[in-house]
């Protein structure tokens, strides 16, 4: 896999110090360079996660470490979330071909990553729409849950196997979907963003303390679904800027 097309593999708060020293050896297994580890519950640099790294126990040791997975995705643009739930309605989820293709086909130099959950409960609807995409293998429904190196496993063999797509070749060689070439605005400056309509809409009435959570979850949704570019976060700033000077100068 080119360097170009390798995204960071991010793992959710992992507890299992086998399941990171497996999930690193995968990485390395499929090119990938980067890890990043959100609240690790875990010793991923112990004996047992080395152990299962076996020679990619340097990538472990470059594993960055962040307090919360915003913190973890303020640099990237394009990120697909991996989730086997089932009971979603609010994130709306599709098969890895349309996600890892969708990966796949950012141009800008900005990373990309690949998101993965705790062991036992997942990622959150709140972390799920940090994504722009959600990825979820195909397994029965009597048992969808997967062990975490597993799920990484299946989801790396599949975007190698995307990454190895001519982008020129039809749709279909992309399990039909079209590549979406165009580069949504970085993590980070979407959130500050979100984070400032959010105090001034506090501040308008607009949103109420106990209910200002679930509103602007639906904001976020919407528009992670229109793709939000860099041009469009600076421009909803401004405009949230330029109404909080209104709200607050005075009237005659």
């Amino acid at each position: 896999m080119s360097s170009a097309a390798q995204p960071l593999l991010v793992l959710v708060e992992p507890a299992g110090p086998l399941n990171v020293g497996s999930v690193a050896r995968l990485a390395a297994n499929f090119g990938l360079q980067q890890l990043r580890l959100v609240a690790p519950r875990c010793d991923h640099l112990g004996e047992e996660a080395r152990r299962m790294a076996v020679h990619a126990q340097p990538l472990l040791e470059r594993a960055q470490l962040f307090a919360d997975l915003s913190a973890a995705l303020a640099d990237c643009r394009r990120v697909v979330a991996c989730s086997g739930r089932v009971d979603s309605d609010a994130v709306p989820m599709e098969p890895p071909s349309g996600a890892l293709t969708w990966l796949l086909a950012a141009e800008e130099a900005a990373p990309t990553a690949l998101v993965f959950g705790r062991e036992d409960r997942g990622l959150s609807t709140d972390e799920l729409l940090l994504a722009g995409r959600v990825l979820q293998l195909s397994t029965d429904d009597g048992y969808p849950s997967l062990n975490l190196s597993h799920a990484v496993a299946i989801a790396l063999h599949e975007l190698r196997r995307l990454a190895a797509v001519d982008p020129a070749a039809p749709a279909a060689a992309h399990g039909g979907a079209e590549p979406d070439t165009s580069d949504p605005a970085l993590r980070g400056d979407l959130e500050a963003s979100l984070s400032d309509a959010e105090e001034l809409l506090l501040e308008v009435g607009f949103l109420l303390p106990h209910t200002r959570h679930a509103r602007m979850a639906k904001v976020r949704a919407l528009l992670q679904r229109a793709r939000i570019t860099s041009e469009e976060v600076a421009l909803v700033r401004g405009m949230v800027r330029q109404l909080r000077w209104a709200s607050r100068r005075p009237t005659s």
